[in-house]
């Protein structure tokens, strides 16, 4: 429902995405590097057109009464987005050109099916017909197609003004390919199609080949972000049960003759508000996977390669060190290899019972897999919650899922209306004729791929309170419990919230009653109306405020009441560097007695009303120092900091005089190296 007193997260969400691509743009951003933020800036937008368009689009389709009951107005935000998008994608396109003109300055070339010397087009030629034209899926305009979400279509023109589609093989095929000839030269997979027309097409003369993509919606996730039940099973019931989902965007290239654009939004059933003009080159996430031909490393970041953990990776007992003091871990600073060395030890160790973790995206190819098949092969126990429901990664989960449970373990798939996205795992373990836990608790998934780029932290502990708690939550998800009595934990839907705002209010109280008081937030989203207005009233009463949120901001001002004078602003930041900060640290003055808590909620309506969450509080006092100083250095960062304020603005934090300039993921990765050093 629309809210005068927050933010659009919607339209304020475009307002991250510009984030990223202002990181494109920053000169001093590494060049090849910069390639990689075009390609997240371009993979976002995608992924926002298959779930936030969709909605959208879906509600502009319910009843207008209902629709006006429930506030909803989604012509008018749509419209909005649209035009913003139009813009960012003209700025997307100066950033491109921009970027790869400085490419060949450093002796880096795109080059186009122009700029092919006879040797290029001979050697591609010869490509495309031994290993590339079998891979080639063409269809005639007559046809009835359904063009795959996401897939690079090319658009031939023939002479009597008819068409054809031909499906560029991209999954078979790497979509950057190297040229022959001196210095570094690449061409796009598009290109040696296009250069090829006369073998797709040896009875017909093309005349123009332009390029399209379309994105369907992700219908699957509507109820992820949507709580009235009413307007969900409307979106539900007015969607057709097919496996394409509907169309949301039609990027082609604006070059395309009107007449042809035409025919083809006439032919896929589209309407205006579904095409989308772009450049020569669609799906330019697969930036991601440009070359990075040798001699170029100046051209990337220094390296950082993942440091040691000071305890855990030197350790003969893991069990043991975590038993003698809880252990924190920080990714990617630290090596992953932690987590999985974790559960290669409880699978081998013959004191080991019993193994129980939650898995939200686990990578393809996965060392932590294979340590808990091990652990089945040796005869424990074994129960895993598969979420089936993470978005974009349902099947790989499943796959694995499948994998666990024909080798025995206990397999437990989502929980309808629920999504589980906790980070936790434990070990049960026979010590002394006792059964002891060790737990992990993390704000980052169990994937050693995303653990190299995702900033997160995780801690390791034998603390019998939080233990206790972690093993209720295990029995929620195995349905032995409904409503677990926690003691220490913060466990979305069930305590996440009240805790918070409780919370909250105990700094107002304490600020009403002269006292310093104070909240410093770190997480990836804040969009929940409810703390929101408890940040607005703490506000107000003379709470010192500080928020660090990496994407959309739903925060608007100081007042959460109109009519009430602006007390003062609070000034909340976004980090965007080499890394993705994904980790959830709050922090509550206490009266003094500091408390914090880190896991893996967000202070969003879905992360605290309808996600198994789980957040841990740090009770050891040099792991809560360690974690202070990493927030501190963020809230200090002057070098990639933005500030995010009511007119969007994304302005840029800079050292002013004298003031130590301070890059808060290299200045972090310094003092854990340092921290490591001192302890050898």
């Amino acid at each position: 429902m629309k809210n005068k007193n927050l933010k659009h997260r919607d339209i304020n969400w475009l307002y991250f995405n510009e984030r990223v691509l202002l990181e494109a743009a920053n000169k001093t951003t590494p060049l090849l590097e910069r390639l990689k933020f075009l390609a997240i800036f371009s993979s976002n937008l995608d992924e926002y057109f298959k779930v936030r368009i969709s909605g959208l689009r879906q509600i502009r389709q319910l009843d207008k009464k209902l629709r006006k009951k429930l506030m909803l107005k989604a012509n008018n935000t749509l419209k909005h987005i649209l035009k913003t998008i139009e813009q960012q994608q003209i700025t997307f396109g100066k950033i491109i050109e921009a970027t790869l003109n400085e490419l060949e300055e450093h002796h880096i070339f795109i080059k186009n099916t122009q700029e092919f010397d006879e040797t290029q087009q001979l050697y591609l030629k010869n490509l495309f017909k031994t290993s590339i034209h079998k891979h080639c899926k063409i269809f005639d305009n007559s046809e009835d197609v359904a063009l795959i979400d996401g897939a690079l279509y090319l658009v031939a023109l023939h002479e009597n003004n008819q068409y054809s589609l031909v499906q560029i093989p991209t999954d078979a095929k790497e979509r950057f390919l190297e040229l022959p000839g001196e210095k570094h030269q690449y061409c796009y997979l598009d290109d040696v199609v296009r250069l090829n027309m006369d073998m797709l097409f040896p009875q017909e003369k093309i005349i123009q080949c332009y390029s399209i993509k379309l994105s369907r919606d992700a219908e699957l996730y509507l109820e992820d972000d949507y709580t009235d039940a009413a307007l969900v099973e409307k979106i539900y019931n007015s969607l057709d049960k097919r496996e394409t989902g509907q169309a949301t965007r039609l990027l082609y290239d604006s070059t395309m003759p009107e007449t042809l654009l035409n025919q083809l939004k006439s032919d896929l059933n589209l309407g205006e508000a579904d095409l989308s003009p772009g450049g020569t080159y669609h799906n330019l996430s697969d930036f991601f996977d440009f070359p990075r031909p040798n001699g170029t490393e100046h051209l990337k970041y220094e390296p950082k390669p993942a440091l040691a953990h000071p305890v855990l990776s030197i350790t003969k007992d893991i069990f043991s060190s975590i038993s003698k003091k809880d252990q924190l871990v920080h990714f990617p600073y630290q090596n992953f290899n932690i987590i999985e060395q974790f559960l290669e030890s409880a699978a081998k160790d013959p004191q080991v019972t019993a193994i129980k973790m939650t898995i939200y995206r686990i990578a393809e190819k996965s060392a932590l897999a294979n340590a808990l098949l091990k652990a089945l092969d040796n005869k424990k126990e074994v129960t895993l919650f598969v979420e089936a429901q993470a978005r974009f990664d349902e099947a790989n989960n499943i796959k694995w899922g499948r994998k666990f449970e024909e080798k025995g373990a206990k397999v437990i798939f989502s929980i309808p209306q629920v999504k589980v996205h906790s980070k936790i795992a434990m070990v049960f373990r026979k010590e002394d004729d006792k059964i002891k836990r060790y737990a992990y608790i993390g704000t980052g998934n169990f994937n050693a791929k995303t653990a190299t780029i995702y900033c997160d932290h995780g801690l390791f502990t034998a603390h019998k309170k939080i233990t206790k708690d972690l093993k209720q939550v295990f029995s929620v998800l195995e349905r032995k419990l409904i409503i677990p009595k926690l003691k220490r934990l913060l466990v979305s839907p069930f305590t996440t919230r009240i805790t918070f705002l409780n919370l909250i209010q105990n700094e107002i109280d304490a600020a009403k009653n002269g006292k310093h008081a104070a909240i410093t937030a770190k997480m990836n989203s804040l969009e929940d109306a409810d703390m929101i207005n408890a940040l607005y009233r703490a506000v107000n009463a003379g709470v010192e405020v500080r928020l660090i949120v990496r994407g959309f901001c739903c925060y608007l001002k100081a007042s959460g009441d109109p009519n009430a004078p602006m007390k003062k602003n609070i000034l909340i930041t976004s980090i965007i560097d080499r890394y993705l900060e994904h980790g959830r640290i709050y922090l509550f003055e206490n009266g003094g007695d500091e408390l914090m808590y880190v896991g893996s909620a967000d202070w969003m309506t879905r992360n605290l009303d309808r996600r198994i969450e789980v957040l841990t509080p740090i009770l050891d006092k040099d792991i809560f120092n360690e974690l202070k100083h990493i927030l501190t250095l963020q809230l200090n960062d002057n070098q990639k900091a933005r500030i995010l304020d009511i007119e969007n603005s994304n302005t840029k934090i800079v050292a002013k005089g004298n003031q130590e300039e301070i890059r808060s993921q290299y200045a972090i990765y310094d003092y854990l190296k340092n921290k490591l050093n001192e302890n050898r």
